[in-house]
C-alpha cells in the first residue's frame, strides 16, 4: 500500500528553505558589486584598462563554468555537505582576497577564486537527495525564486553598501555572508542519509553528447550565454553613464536601482502568467528578446538624462526578469525525461560562461569604441539570439517526475506499461532506468501527478 503525503515534511521544508539561503549568500556575494565596481576601478587602480575591468567582472564565470561538474562528482564520493562547506570556504577566500587588492591583478585573482567555489550543482543535488519526487518541483521552485529575489536585492545593495562602506566594504560583507552560508550548512541543512546519483539534478557524463544535439536544448544554451555575456557587458557602461549622464554620485546609485528592480520584478509577474496560462510563451519569450536587445541600442540613442536612463532600465530589466525566470522551466520543458541533470548542467555551464565572454568582450569594447561600442555588442548579440530564438518550438507544459520502481520486471512487462501510459493524455515520455530502480516521466500536471503515476505501479 502506498502512503500518500500531503505536503512536505519538517525535514524537507527546512532542506528547501536553507539551500535557498545559502543560494541567496552566493547571489548577492557575487553579484553586488556589479553597478559599483568599474567606477571603484577607475579610482582605485592606476592606469586600468577597459579590458581588465570587464575581466575582473566576469572572470568568475570561467571558473564556475569549468568546475561544477567536478564538485558534482566529487560530491557523490566524499558527501554534499563537506564540498559545499569546501566551495563557500573558497568563495569565502576569493571575496577577501578581493577586499585586499591592491592592483587590478589580484582583484582578478580574487574574483577567479570566487568563482572556484562552484556549489550550484551540489546544492541542487542535495535538495533532490532531501525532498521526495513529488515535492522537488515545489522546492526548486522555492530555490529558484530566491535565487531571482536575491539577484534583484544585490543591484540595489551593491550601491547602497558601497556607499556607507565603500566597494571594500562590499567584499568583507561578502565573506561575512559566505561564513553565514557555511553554518547554514552545518546545522540548518538536514543531514543526507540516503545520498546517491540525482539524475534530475545532476550531470551525467555518458548524456552530453544527446544534449548537445537536442535543437531546442541549444537555442536555450545559447540564449543564457547571450542573456549573461549582455548582462556583464552592460554593467562596464550603465555606471559611467549613471555618473556622467544622469549627474548621480555613485553613492546615490541605489536611488535608480532600487524602484526600478522593484518595479521591474512586478511587471514582469503578469507577463510570466500570460505566458503559461495562455499557451503564449515563445511569443512572449521572442518578444522579452527583442525587448532587451532594442534597449541597448536605446541607451545610446535615445535622449540622455536621470528619467529617460531609468525608463530603459524598467524596461530592459522587466524583460531581463521574464527572461530569466522563463529559461529554467524552458530547459525542463525541453529535456527528455532522463536528462533533466544534464541538460540543466550544460545550461548553467553556459550562462556562467556568458559571463565570462561578456565582461572580456565588453571591456574591449569599451576600451577601444567606449560606451557606444559596449552597446552596440550587446544590442548585436541580442538581435543574434532574437533570430535563433524565433525559430523554437512553442513548448508544452510539460514537467518531469519520477516514480520508484519497487519489483523487478521484463521487457516485455515495460513495452506493454510503457505503450498503456502514453495513452494517457498526460503523459508525453516514458524512460524506465532498471540499474537506478526508477521510472522517469514527461507529464501534463493538468492531468497527472506523481499519485496517479504511482497507480500504474500497484
Amino acid at each position: 500500500m502506498i502512503t500518500v503525503k500531503e505536503s512536505m515534511s519538517p525535514i524537507e521544508r527546512r532542506a528547501t528553505f536553507s539551500i535557498a539561503a545559502i543560494f541567496s549568500t552566493r547571489m548577492l556575494g557575487l553579484f553586488m558589486i556589479f553597478p559599483v565596481f568599474v567606477l571603484f576601478a577607475q579610482e582605485e587602480f592606476a592606469n586600468v584598462t577597459g579590458t581588465q575591468i570587464g575581466i575582473a567582472m566576469g572572470i568568475y564565470g570561467l571558473t564556475q563554468a569549468l568546475l561544477q561538474i567536478p564538485y558534482g562528482v566529487l560530491s557523490d564520493k566524499y558527501g554534499r555537505k563537506p564540498l559545499v562547506i569546501i566551495g563557500m570556504l573558497v568563495f569565502m577566500f576569493g571575496s577577501i582576497v578581493c577586499a585586499m587588492a591592491d592592483s587590478i591583478e589580484l582583484m582578478i585573482v580574487g574574483r577567479t577564486i570566487q568563482g572556484m567555489g562552484a556549489v550550484a550543482a551540489v546544492l541542487m543535488a542535495t535538495v533532490a537527495d532531501l525532498v521526495e519526487e513529488k515535492f522537488r518541483l515545489r522546492a526548486m521552485a522555492v530555490v529558484g525564486i530566491t535565487i531571482g529575489l536575491s539577484f534583484t536585492a544585490s543591484l540595489a545593495l551593491g550601491p547602497f553598501l558601497s556607499s556607507l562602506f565603500g566597494v571594500r566594504g562590499i567584499f568583507w560583507i561578502t565573506a561575512l555572508i559566505a561564513l553565514a552560508g557555511v553554518l547554514l550548512v552545518i546545522y540548518a541543512v538536514p543531514e543526507i542519509k540516503n545520498q546517491s546519483f540525482q539524475r534530475e539534478a545532476q550531470a551525467d557524463s555518458s548524456q552530453f553528447a544527446e544534449v548537445l544535439k537536442n535543437t531546442e536544448l541549444l537555442r536555450l544554451d545559447i540564449g543564457v550565454f547571450i542573456l549573461h555575456a549582455m548582462l556583464t557587458a552592460m554593467f562596464i557602461a550603465v555606471p559611467l553613464m549613471m555618473r556622467d549622464e544622469a549627474g548621480l554620485d555613485v553613492l546615490h546609485h541605489w536611488h535608480i536601482y532600487l524602484p526600478v528592480m522593484l518595479l521591474s520584478f512586478l511587471l514582469m509577474v503578469p507577463f510570466i502568467i500570460m505566458a503559461e496560462s495562455k499557451g503564449k510563451m515563445k511569443q512572449i519569450f521572442v518578444g522579452a528578446i527583442l525587448t532587451i536587445s532594442l534597449m541597448q541600442f536605446a541607451f545610446v540613442l535615445l535622449p540622455h538624462g536621470y528619467w529617460w536612463l531609468a525608463i530603459v532600465l524598467l524596461v530592459f530589466f522587466t524583460a531581463f526578469n521574464l527572461l530569466e525566470a522563463s529559461l529554467p522551466s524552458l530547459v525542463v520543458k525541453t529535456s527528455p525525461a532522463d536528462k533533466k541533470g544534464t541538460a540543466s548542467g550544460v545550461y548553467s555551464s553556459s550562462q556562467f560562461m556568458g559571463a565570462a565572454v561578456g565582461g572580456l568582450v565588453g571591456g574591449i569594447s569599451y576600451q577601444y569604441y567606449g560606451i557606444e561600442g559596449v552597446f552596440y555588442f550587446t544590442g548585436i548579440i541580442g538581435l543574434i539570439w532574437f533570430i535563433v530564438a524565433s525559430y523554437m518550438k512553442n513548448p508544452l507544459p510539460l514537467s518531469i517526475a519520477t516514480v520508484a520502481l519497487n519489483s523487478a520486471m521484463t521487457t516485455q512487462e515495460i513495452a506493454s506499461l510503457t505503450k498503456k501510459m502514453l495513452e494517457d493524455d498526460g503523459i508525453h515520455e516514458v524512460v524506465f532506468k532498471l540499474e537506478e530502480s526508477r521510472v522517469f516521466f514527461k507529464i501534463d500536471r493538468q492531468f497527472i501527478n506523481e499519485v496517479g503515476l504511482a497507480e500504474y505501479f500497484r
